[in-house]
């Protein structure tokens, strides 16, 4: 499934999030470039670093970006050019790439009975170094890596902040309501692709149409 790219900048994206500026993620994306693996193949995900968290910049956008809110710092780093699967939160998700990156998003308002259709999902390029607030009410899942003309021009490491304690251990819950079905970790509802392994593990499949694929 072919799909277009657009800039993280164009009008486009401002249903999905924003771009913060005023912060100065230098060290942050230094650190993260030192510390922290690039696999060759598939992506890593850690939810929070201690030696992310414990530069200046973490309370910062604590106070800042979250409104004194306590958040984690994390990131996910490797290669990848698939959709797979469509993930929100309660709360909103920063992004900062050390590398240039491909987010893949969609509304959660286009989610019925957990089924969305694959052809809802729309590409944005961000250049590295920009902080991107994901709205808590946007469907997104690991980036990929920058492509260009078909060829995915590499990895990426990405910075991931997010409130406190998400994506983490999922709580023990008896189900209340149908949403209850796409909990997968600590406030991380997921929708899975049936082609994932997300989908053979257990997650809720709901994902219909093609997995899309940037480098196609």
């Amino acid at each position: 499934m072919s799909i277009k790219i657009k800039s993280i900048f164009s009008k486009s994206f401002k249903k999905y999030g924003k771009i913060i500026t005023g912060y100065d993620v230098t060290a942050l994306l230094a650190k993260l470039n030192e510390t922290t693996p690039e696999p060759d193949n598939g992506t890593m995900y850690e939810p929070s670093l201690p030696q992310l968290e414990e530069l200046p910049i973490f309370k910062e956008l604590s106070d800042g970006a979250y409104g004194g809110m306590p958040i984690q710092i994390g990131c996910c780093n490797g290669v990848n050019t698939k959709l797979n699967c469509l993930e929100y939160h309660r709360g909103s998700e920063l992004n900062i790439p050390a590398d240039d990156m491909i987010l893949l998003l969609a509304s959660l308002q286009d989610v019925k009975d957990g089924k969305i259709d694959s052809s809802k999902v729309e590409a944005f390029r961000v250049p590295a170094g920009t902080i991107v607030q994901v709205y808590e009410t946007t469907l997104h899942y690991a980036p990929c890596s920058d492509v260009r003309d078909g060829k995915v021009l590499g990895g990426f490491r990405v910075i991931i902040v997010l409130p406190k304690g998400t994506n983490t251990e999922k709580p023990e819950i008896k189900s209340k309501d149908k949403e209850d079905a796409l909990l997968w970790a600590r406030n991380k509802w997921l929708i899975a692709h049936p082609e994932t392994g997300e989908a053979k593990q257990g997650a809720f499949v709901g994902i219909t149409g093609p997995n899309v694929d940037i480098a196609n």
